[in-house]
């Protein structure tokens, strides 16, 4: 469990501030840093306690590559039909902020990068993020790279013949898919709101066909891989190396904990654990890793030097892939766990650069 180190009442705390075009808010973790970062989120249940939440996962996220930025979060409320509305007033209004530098922001769920185009961009115009492959965005690419990275080290260094769960098949889940895929792990159950497709034993899904059911029948893929369809819930116990929770925060509370069968969780959704059930990971002796560690190779396309910086897509996704393969590595050295241990590298640097009134109050494990 995670004792915050100062009463909540003696915290600043994160500031919230409402957009005037549009319906939604921007949540800054850390009110005093003078940059703070983080996506924007439009659906149309957004909350505020989701993005206060998101923008503590990302304020950790940060620290954990040890960059002296905020987390922040933007959440819009928008149904379908009021998409392109919604996005124009929120260029109209987001642009000054972006300009000023004190706050940056791109592509989350429910967003694109053609959304952000034609403003300013985290790290410069011309980083890697401005490059694609097969027609995939750097940022996307990369941040797949990152997850195929922080698996490989969560499991001793190679994906070859790993087996693999993967909650959410968007554009993130078919990046991640291409990158494992490239590593030679094997993806034998994946879940969408639709409910969740299981290979049969000894077998898996093949890449092909999950990215052309994917781009034929989105979330529905799931009625077209071939097997019966069971309950979104199966996918906490396949039996698999590795489950990748990648939908929305606190879905690894202490039930869910205890169905799940993996040897490892390397979660990049969210803030997906509730304490409760990382303690109940923890008890059965499942390795339960940061989801801010996990999901950050987006982060570094931006604003890791090495990474964005590089020269080709190549070069970047060597740089990320070693950078994330390190820190995972450190995280593991930790007794308590890999969570514990990025949680731990994340408020060693925070307190490096905030006094004691402007720390976060504690990691971004959601409610129970």
């Amino acid at each position: 469990m995670y004792v915050e180190t100062k009463p909540r009442s003696e915290r600043r705390g994160p500031r919230v501030e409402r957009l005037r075009n549009v319906d939604g808010l921007i949540v800054y973790d850390i009110p005093s840093a003078p940059v703070s970062g983080g996506g924007t989120r439009l659906a149309p249940d957004v909350t505020e306690a989701e993005m206060r939440l998101l923008a503590r996962a990302m304020s950790y996220k940060l620290a954990v590559l040890g960059l002296p930025i905020g987390g922040a979060k933007i959440g819009l409320r928008a149904s379908p039909e009021l998409r392109g509305e919604v996005i124009d007033g929120y260029r109209d209004e987001i642009a000054p902020r972006l300009a000023s530098g004190a706050l940056m922001t791109g592509p989350d769920l429910g967003t694109s990068e053609q959304d952000f185009v034609g403003l300013p961009t985290p790290g410069g115009e011309d980083g890697i993020v401005a490059a694609a492959a097969d027609g995939v965005p750097g940022e996307e690419l990369l941040t797949g790279c990152g997850v195929a990275a922080a698996l490989a080290a969560a499991l001793g260094g190679d994906l070859a013949g790993r087996t693999l769960a993967l909650e959410g098949f968007g554009k993130m889940g078919a990046s991640i898919a291409r990158a494992v895929d490239r590593r030679g792990a094997r993806i034998v159950a994946v879940s969408t709101v639709a409910g969740c497709a299981i290979a049969p034993p000894g077998r898996s899904f093949p890449l092909d066909q999950l990215l052309e059911a994917r781009h034929a029948w989105g979330d529905d893929m799931v009625f077209q891989l071939g097997v019966p369809l069971g309950a979104h819930a199966a996918l906490w116990a396949v039996a698999c190396d590795a489950l990748v929770p990648g939908a929305r925060a606190g879905v690894l509370g202490q039930s869910c904990a205890a169905r799940v069968e993996a040897r490892v969780v390397v979660p990049v959704g969210n803030a997906p654990y509730t304490a409760a059930g990382l303690e109940v990971l923890r008890s059965r002796g499942v390795a339960a890793h940061a989801d801010f560690v996990a999901s950050a190779g987006g982060a570094m396309a931006y604003l890791n030097p090495r990474v964005a910086q590089a020269h080709s897509l190549d070069e970047a996704q060597e740089a990320l892939e070693e950078t994330m393969g390190a820190l995972v590595r450190e995280t593991l050295a930790d007794e308590r766990g890999p969570y514990a241990g990025a949680v731990a590298i994340a408020e060693r640097f925070l307190r490096s650069w905030l006094p004691v009134a402007d720390r976060p109050a504690g990691p971004p494990l959601a409610k129970q």
